[in-house]
């Protein structure tokens, strides 16, 4: 389990990730640093979800600024999929008995009775937290499927953020569709990797993804800096007065922190 959150139910606890492969091995001018990419691909950790939560598909980004002042973009997709060993299923159902076992006690504790008298004097507002707690606050192996979360990156040395969008979107489609797509997957991340150079300043480049063709277009010398994120976003979370007060502590020059979960 990744940090302190006992307190919670076990299916809303997080757990500790680990890269499972990444390609190519090592890059010179662009080392693999596994520990960031890895807290940057799953800052919450690892988590489970059955098939009464939600379970859409899920897109962030990231910056590694190195100490030359160098940057790469990492764009992350992550979903859910099926767990199929037995084993963490019967694991996560015991962390459910013992979770619920203290749930158990500390309601029996806070109503004072014991245990051979609970069914006497345990109230009729206990008792519906217990009810609750039955209903809502379990996995049942036999009845429930378990799903974990996982997370494929694409880590670019300039935010296309787009065009990285589009190709793990389709990538993703790719994995998880019954019919499988016209390349062995390992062809389309080979191409993405080693086919697909960056567009020259000031061009445009269209290449293929899995299923549907991708367009990236590069600032030229006098023109704006690449800003592929999308505006609409930023004013549907901070709202249009935020978002004024923010422009204008940036023409003030005022230190700004966002924080969000």
């Amino acid at each position: 389990v990744a940090g302190e959150n006992f307190d919670q139910s076990p299916i809303r606890r997080t757990f500790k990730s680990k890269v499972l492969a990444h390609y190519p091995q090592n890059i010179e001018w662009n080392p693999f640093d596994q520990d960031a990419v890895n807290m940057l691909c799953m800052p919450k950790g690892l988590s489970f979800r059955t098939q009464a939560d939600n379970r859409d598909p899920q897109l962030h980004s990231f910056i590694i600024t190195r100490e030359d002042g160098s940057r790469t973009y990492g764009f992350v997709l992550t979903f859910y999929e099926e767990v199929t060993s037995k084993q963490i299923c019967t694991a996560m159902q015991t962390l459910y008995q013992m979770h619920n076992a203290e749930q158990y006690s500390s309601v029996c504790a806070s109503s004072s009775c014991s245990m051979d008298s609970l069914a006497s004097s345990v109230d009729e507002g206990d008792a519906t937290s217990l009810a609750k707690l039955q209903r809502y606050n379990s996995y049942d192996i036999g009845r429930d499927t378990l799903y974990v979360s996982k997370c494929i990156c694409l880590i670019t040395p300039l935010p296309f953020m787009q065009a990285c969008k589009k190709f793990l979107i389709q990538l993703y489609k790719a994995v998880t569709s019954q019919q499988p797509p016209p390349l062995p997957l390992e062809s389309y991340i080979h191409n993405i990797l080693y086919e697909v150079p960056l567009p020259p300043p000031g061009r445009s480049l269209k290449f293929y993804g899995v299923y549907e063709p991708i367009i990236c277009q590069r600032p030229g010398p006098n023109e704006l800096p690449l800003s592929d994120y999308p505006l609409r976003e930023v004013f549907e979370l901070l709202g249009l007065e935020n978002l004024v007060q923010v422009f204008t502590c940036v023409l003030l020059e005022m230190q700004i922190l966002l924080y969000s979960q």
